[in-house]
């Protein structure tokens, strides 16, 4: 593709910035809290997230079709609004990681992680050569579509602004964690505590030694290799145990959950009264 001429500002801009801040926001040990979107993918709830505070986004492509313009305009308005955006994909494939980097995500995490030979693949996809054999496209949301002036050096942050998120929420995935977590450019490692309770033989209940203890021992394995740990807590107040134990982010509730506690709560206060 041929190169579009642009202002000597735009030129100015490091569109890399964003995901190599979060990254660095990780490395510097801070806790990152992420609001989830799981069915409304609008502009104005990026708008919205910023406003709250959240650090970054999490957007479930596993479980809701989310696709094309509506998921491109989404990822724009949060990184105007300077909100990083992690996106689960579907499963492992190559052609849905590259729109999701092209769109200009910063991490990309792989649902029922549960080898090193999935993770390589994946860090294949999202670094270009030599690391990986992610296709140039230096176009799109990726660049807030102003082609970089230093190509070469544009590719090494660019590889260096992309984050490696793990998903671990299986029996074999908890039973290879150790060689998942220490794969070299893993960056965050997040425990889907529902679908992990579930492998432990106790759905539902994050907080039930059988589901805590070998979730303390991933977190451990974490702190081994210098990886973010995360997961989503059962509450607050179990969240705040958690940071203390070293978890350093957290993909919190989703818009729905969010609007039907809202709602609920606020019909409850109108009717006490009768």
């Amino acid at each position: 593709m041929a190169k579009t001429k642009v202002t000597q500002n735009a030129r100015k801009q490091d569109p890399t910035a964003l995901g190599r801040n979060f990254k660095r926001r990780l490395r510097a040990g801070e806790v990152m809290l992420g609001g989830s979107v799981a069915e409304y993918l609008r502009p104005s709830l990026a708008k919205i997230y910023a406003q709250a505070g959240y650090d970054f986004i999490y957007v479930d492509k596993e479980h809701m079709f989310f696709d094309g313009a509506e998921m491109t305009d989404f990822i724009l308005a949060a990184r105007d609004n300077q909100l990083p955006v992690v996106s689960k994909i579907a499963e492992l494939n190559r052609a849905e990681t590259a729109r999701l980097l092209e769109a200009g995500v910063v991490g990309v995490q792989l649902p029922r992680s549960e080898s090193r030979a999935q993770l390589e693949e994946l860090i294949s996809y999202m670094k270009f050569p030599p690391r990986g054999t992610r296709a140039g496209a230096p176009c799109y949301g990726n660049v807030d579509y102003a082609w970089p002036a230093d190509d070469r050096g544009w590719l090494r942050r660019a590889d260096e602004s992309v984050a490696v998120v793990v998903h671990i929420e299986t029996a074999l995935g908890y039973e290879n964690a150790a060689e998942i977590v220490s794969t070299p450019q893993v960056n965050m490692v997040y425990v889907g505590p529902y679908d992990f309770s579930i492998a432990m033989g106790e759905p539902g209940n994050y907080d039930h030694p059988r589901v805590r203890k070998p979730m303390l021992e991933i977190l451990k394995l974490c702190k081994k290799s210098k990886v973010a740990f995360g997961t989503s807590a059962s509450s607050p107040e179990r969240g705040r145990e958690w940071i203390a134990k070293g978890c350093q982010f957290f993909e919190l509730a989703t818009e729905q959950g969010l609007i039907i506690d809202g709602a609920a709560q606020l019909v409850r206060e109108y009717s006490s009264g009768k």
